[in-house]
């Protein structure tokens, strides 16, 4: 694959071009020039668009995409395809399948089904057996077939003493878990966060509490143990500052959140819309504004599109009896383009979860093999279902004004686009 690129803005804090507008030129998937203008003396085929802006490739630290179970929602092939038009040279696939992937016979078929794709998936298998957060799953085989981290996806480790003995275990072969923050005891059914719109709409609330209460378990656990402990999602303004706390005393943890969490309150309910049931649920103001400052910060570490796709048989019916999801790999970028700041977007979906999950982070130098994706940060529109790629189309953000547009990826010697 020989391309050239043409007045490309860098976005790139370990590369020499940093905020420069450069000429790229890229022979056999690899970056052999960069220099302020490069003539095209071979006939190399010319990338050229309007404001062009390129970065190390996106990775997303939490994608489900059904396969094998629930291909209704989304096949892999077509989520890869999503995903690569969407910024993502890479995703993390959440164990959210049926069955559940807690082996390593379910890993491997994961490895198998994405070979030759431009965008790299990476499993999470099951931190659990089943997700049912009784016996620990084969973390040590799992890890062994390519998974990366365990955790049961949207799934608390109800049990405090497997997640004591996981995170024990997991040392032994530097291996790390995912616990999502809920207690179920205190969310009990609740549907949406409670605070005065639950009350307002009728709507069973799910209290701030039962995030926190989970996080500040986890954490006394993490703090005794050791290891290496991931929170996926988090979603309030007291979690941001347990884990603040928590990083300060040098424990080993680190958390995401998720785009709608950033953007979105718990006002978006009043329509009784069921792509608003999300979970974590979207909660109020004050807390999002928190969860910026988190990340400004670097109290969060990485930021997830969290994408859900739920078919229509399960969204289109009464709130109550809507399954939780949205997708968000194709709106991710424009609605937190002008929200989070460019420089810290791009660091919250490369380095930073790379590192975490110990992978190599690419850089935009010459020698280096090409991962990168291609954007314009100044394209505003209105994001409508004629935009979504996924199978489902269960997205929190139709309708909504977003800004920022994805060119496409170039990574593993392909190119997926939108141009």
């Amino acid at each position: 694959m020989n391309l050239l690129l043409k007045s490309a803005t860098i976005i790139d804090n370990s590369s020499p071009f940093h905020l420069q507008k450069k000429d790229i030129l890229i022979e056999n998937g690899v970056i052999t020039k960069i220099a302020n203008t490069i003539k095209n003396s071979n006939n190399i085929e010319e990338i050229k668009l309007k404001n062009l802006h390129i970065s190390q490739g996106w990775f997303d630290s939490s994608v489900c995409f059904g396969e094998p179970g629930f291909e209704e929602r989304e096949t892999i092939k077509n989520g890869l395809i999503t995903a690569g038009k969407s910024g993502f040279t890479a995703v993390a696939i959440n164990p959210n399948t049926n069955p559940v992937a807690d082996n390593k016979s379910a890993i491997e078929f994961i490895k198998n089904e994405v070979k030759n794709s431009a965008t790299t998936v990476y499993p999470i298998g099951s931190f659990s057996k089943c997700s049912e957060s009784k016996d620990i799953a084969e973390l040590f085989d799992m890890k062994n077939s390519g998974a990366i981290a365990f955790g049961d996806y949207n799934k608390p480790i109800s049990n405090a003493n497997l997640l004591k003995i996981g995170l024990q275990y997991a040392q032994i072969f530097d291996g790390l878990i995912l616990s999502f923050p809920q207690d179920n005891s205190i969310a009990g059914s609740g549907l949406v966060n409670e605070e005065i719109n639950s009350t307002k709409l009728g709507l069973k609330g799910n209290p701030a509490l039962a995030e926190e209460l989970q996080i500040v378990r986890d954490l006394f656990i993490l703090e005794y143990t050791g290891g290496k402990l991931h929170i996926p999602t988090i979603s309030t303004a007291k979690s941001v500052k347990l884990i603040k706390e928590a990083k300060s005393k040098g424990l080993n943890v680190t958390c995401s959140v998720a785009a709608h969490h950033l953007v979105l309150t718990d006002d978006e309910l009043k329509n009784f819309d069921s792509n608003t049931k999300v979970l974590p649920p979207l909660r109020i103001l004050k807390d999002v504004k928190a969860l910026i400052k988190g990340l400004n910060e670097e109290v969060i570490d990485m930021i997830t599109s969290d994408h859900n796709p739920i078919d229509i048989e399960h969204k289109k019916v009464e709130y109550e009896n809507a399954k939780y999801g949205t997708i968000g790999l194709e709106s991710l970028f424009g609605a937190l383009n002008k929200v989070v700041g460019l420089e810290t977007l791009v660091k919250c979906l490369t380095t930073n979860p790379r590192n975490r999950f110990q992978l190599k982070n690419p850089t935009i130098k010459e020698g280096e093999k090409v991962n990168l994706t291609l954007f314009n940060p100044d394209f505003e529109y209105e994001f409508n279902e004629s935009d979504i790629l996924s199978t489902s189309k269960n997205s929190i953000f139709i309708s909504k004004k977003l800004n920022g547009k994805v060119y496409g990826i170039i990574a593993n010697n392909k190119v997926v686009s939108n141009f």
